[in-house]
């Protein structure tokens, strides 16, 4: 699929991966339109695009509570008159062992990460079917492949995410519309800074192997790439992502190597 000055709604796009894809979008001459909580932190990332205002439009919300994503979603498309692709980048991560997170947290990281995702992508996919065509990205994780120590939620979000997708995609193989599953490794981002602990309050500090991680903008970059070979799932990532084929091939093997991970 042609990037270059497509209509593309963001979330998530206030830091982290979103952000890097709103750079990286600007420079592809596409008109934006960016979510997140933070309107003020939205507004730097407007700036920082370095586009008109005729060609970027700030839609902020909540993923933990969004009332009404059909109205939502035509605020969107209102903008600028059509949505060519959806990134949903948006998501909450988790520091806190199975045994002492309370089940609100399970359904809050349940809620932001799985059921807003599918809600956002619900509401736009009857204007792309009307429209011919559609690209729906959602942004997963390694450990939507496998469980891992402290994100006994965040874990189960994720999968919950490729059973749907890769439903979508089976429905729709004769269609000209498209849904990326996107499997980041370590990337250096805030997320383990923001992760949820088990009293509901951010970790507050960024995970040593999330410090050793692919900047953003080379994730952002490598996402570009598979929207635009329009690849099914992409892994994205260091040598982590070796976990993965390792998990799949020997599992007997991933779980004596789990075993061994310190739990951040």
């Amino acid at each position: 699929m042609e990037i270059k000055g497509k209509t593309i709604w963001i979330t998530g796009a206030s830091s982290g991966i979103g952000e890097a894809l709103c750079y990286e979008l600007a420079r592809h001459d596409c008109k934006l339109i960016i979510s997140a909580r933070r309107e003020d932190e939205l507004n730097r990332v407007k700036k920082q695009c370095n586009l008109e205002d005729i060609n970027i439009f700030i839609l902020p919300f909540d993923l933990l509570s969004i009332p009404s994503p059909e109205k939502l979603t035509n605020e969107a498309i209102g903008a600028f008159g059509k949505i060519d692709i959806l990134i949903n980048s948006g998501g909450i991560s988790q520091r806190s062992f199975t045994k002492d997170t309370p089940l609100e947290i399970d359904r809050k990281i349940m809620e932001v990460n799985y059921f807003a995702t599918i809600a956002l992508s619900k509401a736009v996919l009857p204007h792309m079917i009307k429209n011919g065509e559609g690209h729906i990205v959602a942004v997963s994780s390694i450990v939507g492949k496998f469980g891992f120590p402290m994100r006994s939620a965040y874990s189960a979000s994720k999968h919950a995410l490729h059973g749907f997708f890769e439903t979508a995609q089976a429905e729709f193989k004769n269609e000209k519309i498209n849904f990326l599953i996107v499997v980041p490794g370590r990337v250096k981002t805030n997320i383990s800074t923001n992760a949820v602990t088990k009293t509901g309050d951010a970790y507050g500090k960024m995970d040593e192997g999330q410090k050793s991680g692919i900047s953003a903008q080379e994730c952002a970059e490598k996402i570009l790439k598979a929207i635009k070979k329009n690849h099914k799932e992409v892994n994205i990532g260091g040598s982590d992502i070796l976990l993965v084929y390792i998990h799949r091939y020997a599992p007997w093997l991933y779980r004596k190597i789990a075993a061994k991970v310190s739990a951040t």
